[in-house]
């Protein structure tokens, strides 16, 4: 397992103290909110990639979630507050394989990974097109800053770019 330690050099994507109406039958956050934290953590990665929503409107451009793979490891309830950090992992000309790591910070755990491969999209035909120069050089040096940590991910191996 991760240690928190090493989650403190990531960007963090997204914090969300737990409402009441998360909450599922068994008492905990329902699965369906982690999506949701993730999904809201993952417009906070592309932030920091400069993939703002303003510009991708403007460019009729647009990221679209291929494939997700969830690990759940702690139970998160109501009140209680996490935090997302994310870690970029690779790209090829149209994808990005990242991985978000959501730690209870009312425990001190570790409760769930979210690794992802997205793909850039041209709008106006609704496909998979290549991120601009600019992007591809700003998502580089990332992975580039990511790769000097000195431990590796939980990685699912089944989703790469």
């Amino acid at each position: 397992m991760i240690a928190l330690e090493d989650l403190q050099a990531l960007p963090i994507t997204n914090r969300v103290t737990i409402p009441e109406d998360y909450q599922d039958e068994m008492g905990h956050m329902n699965i369906q909110y982690y999506v949701r934290i993730y999904d809201q953590a993952a417009w906070g990665l592309f932030e920091w990639l400069d993939i703002s929503l303003e510009d991708l409107r403007a460019t009729q451009n647009g990221m679209f979630a291929l494939k997700q793979f969830i690990q759940y490891f702690a139970e998160v309830h109501i009140g209680e507050t996490v935090v997302v950090r994310s870690r970029v992992l690779g790209k090829s000309a149209k994808r990005l394989h990242f991985i978000h790591f959501m730690v209870n910070e009312s425990t001190g755990k570790l409760a769930s990974t979210f690794e992802v491969l997205a793909t850039h999209a041209d709008l106006s035909i609704r496909r998979s097109a290549p991120f601009s120069d600019v992007i591809t050089a700003k998502i580089q040096q990332r992975i580039d800053e990511h790769e000097q940590l000195a431990w590796e991910p939980p990685l699912s191996g089944i989703l790469a770019p």
